[in-house]
């Protein structure tokens, strides 16, 4: 492996590589998870399985050309437990360290652990769980600053990182150094829908060159509610995404525990038949997760004059951002005034975060759901790639 290449640190199922793909950009993931490279692999992107922290970067001197990542977030994450956010000072100097060539993660990783210990973070867990709750978090969070130590040994032309909104403050740290470095780089935060994608999906984005001059991306889309545009299209929703529309409610039975088989499913196999029906009819709405207050979207085609609901979300809304779920189970499709609900499939909240139909999604169920709610979604990321590259999507399409 002598060539050239563009690394892609924690790859994932394939986000990223699926925008490469797209524009023509060679890509070579380095990840950890066996079921994301298994999906990697069954999607033809070529990929490493490593730890990116314990890879020798120092082989790599010269040899990369563009540096791409997307550390874990569930230290940071809303949906996660927030622990990276208690580190950020100590993260920022870690991250100050790598891009001066000072090595000093084993200190930093222990002044994190005494930070968490300290605190209230984890004093609702009864030792020895408390221990390995805060050295996993730990562990994860130290990981936003590995990006660092690789341009620091590989000084990439150039640089595209992603992670959730809380990060962002990092991603000002590395936006300074770089430019101390002579790279142009911006910061700054980037809705997945204004760039196509069937989901209000926030991100923390930064993007920098040492080749070319770099800015927030342009997006192609906007929110119809906020007024007509002279350019862009309205957000996609996901009655488009999907292909459901919106009228009626079916009436089922919901099962006391289950199927007869005694399943998860809570709906029997007639009462199912009957749901799906209605869904293929265009008859639901979305709801993430089962909390009063969980993100809930209607799904019908989009009309001629825009409409809402109640709550003045409109009924052509993108979806709420996907996430893995509680323990894995994926998000549930659900009646807007009800409670009765029917889990969505990996293949309806892979295409809510723009990835092409058919994806050969790997692992059971719990890690196909995994992957894509930790996915950054292809289209947001071939928007951002084609700023850090300066190729063109349109080209690229055309090509």
């Amino acid at each position: 492996m002598n060539e050239e290449i563009n690394l892609d640190l924690c790859a994932g199922p394939g986000g990223w590589s699926e925008a490469c793909r797209t524009l023509g950009i060679p890509e070579l993931g380095i990840e950890l998870d066996a079921a994301a490279c298994k999906t990697r692999a069954a999607a033809g992107h070529r990929t490493v399985r490593a730890d990116i922290a314990a890879f020798p970067v120092t082989q790599l001197a010269g040899r990369v050309r563009g540096l791409i990542g997307s550390p874990p977030c569930t230290t940071f994450s809303a949906a996660g437990d927030q622990a990276g956010n208690a580190l950020l000072e100590l993260l920022a100097g870690l991250i100050r360290d790598m891009f001066a060539g000072n090595d000093t993660r084993e200190d930093h990783r222990k002044l994190m652990a005494e930070t968490l210990t300290a605190s209230e973070w984890a004093s609702d867990v009864a030792e020895p769980k408390r221990s390995a709750k805060i050295d996993q978090a730990v562990i994860s969070a130290a990981l936003v600053a590995e990006p660092a130590r690789y341009i620091h040994a590989c000084r990439p032309e150039w640089v595209a990182l992603e992670q959730v909104p809380a990060v962002l403050p990092l991603w000002q740290v590395y936006a300074a150094e770089l430019r101390r470095m002579g790279y142009s780089a911006w910061t700054g935060k980037l809705n997945s829908a204004d760039y196509g994608v069937p989901q209000t999906r926030e991100r923390a984005i930064l993007i920098a060159s040492r080749v070319r001059e770099v800015w927030r991306p342009e997006p192609t889309h906007y929110d119809a509610r906020k007024g007509a545009q002279l350019w862009g299209t309205p957000w996609v929703s996901m009655a488009e995404a999907l292909g459901w529309g919106a009228t009626e409610r079916p009436g089922v039975s919901v099962t006391a525990g289950g199927t007869s088989t005694g399943g998860a499913e809570p709906f029997g196999h007639r009462g199912r038949d009957a749901l799906e029906a209605e869904r293929d009819a265009g008859r639901w709405a979305l709801r993430m997760g089962n909390q009063p207050n969980a993100g809930v979207r209607s799904l019908p085609m989009p009309a001629p004059a825009m409409a809402f609901e109640r709550d003045d979300t409109p009924l052509t809304a993108p979806a709420p951002t996907i996430s893995a779920g509680t323990h894995g189970s994926g998000p549930r499709i659900t009646w807007v005034d009800d409670q009765e609900s029917v889990r969505i499939s990996v293949e309806e909240a892979a295409a809510l975060q723009s990835f092409p139909r058919g994806y050969p999604w790997q692992g059971t169920k719990t890690k196909r759901f995994e992957q894509v709610g930790n996915a950054v979604p292809p289209l947001l990321a071939e928007h951002v790639l084609a700023m850090a590259t300066g190729i063109s999507r349109q080209e690229s399409v055309a090509a």
